[in-house]
């Protein structure tokens, strides 16, 4: 599958961007293997999401053709206390056909170069056991494993492990 890195727009998301975003989130979440989500977020559940980012907080989408093909998002880790600012939580979903193709990777420089200049010093995803394609995409980028909860996901009956990949920026 061809790389296509060099036409791909990376941009903040908008409010516009919701029903793009929503129907990627219907996608993966069909999929019921790449996500520990079992059900879509809803137009008004994602439009609240966007609205209530922080401004340490961020969502990329990436257009092809004037496309929303995928997004990724950066989180605190938590907010009930200070002690945790430095740590972010990633999470990257894209369409079936826009997979392997380099977007990916345009979607993290963007979002681990937001989280330099917001303050953040770790980064960490948690990836289903089962999603090998994710864990070596993140692998790529320097995550490395620090932990596994076991049958931590419970989709259709079954189980699957989550693993903790961080990153220190």
């Amino acid at each position: 599958m061809p790389n296509i890195e060099g036409q791909v727009l990376v941009r903040p998301a908008t409010l516009e961007d919701v029903p793009a975003i929503v129907a990627i989130w219907e996608t993966v979440v069909a999929e019921r293997k790449y996500t520990a989500v079992d059900t879509p977020f809803t137009w008004e559940e994602e439009r609240a999401y966007i609205s209530s980012l922080s401004a340490r907080e961020i969502i990329y989408v990436a257009e092809v053709a004037g496309q929303v093909v995928g997004f990724q998002s950066l989180d605190g880790w938590v907010k009930y206390t200070h002690s945790m600012d430095h740590v972010g939580q990633m999470g990257t979903f894209l369409l079936p056909a826009f997979r392997g193709r380099g977007i990916g990777h345009r979607l993290t420089q963007a979002t681990l170069d937001f989280a330099r200049r917001h303050g953040y010093e770790k980064i960490l995803i948690y990836v289903r056991q089962g999603n090998t394609e994710a864990q070596a995409f993140y692998a790529s980028l320097g995550f490395v494993p620090c932990g596994k909860l076991s049958r931590q996901v419970k989709i259709d009956g079954q189980y699957d492990d989550e693993i903790f990949m961080e990153l220190f920026l």
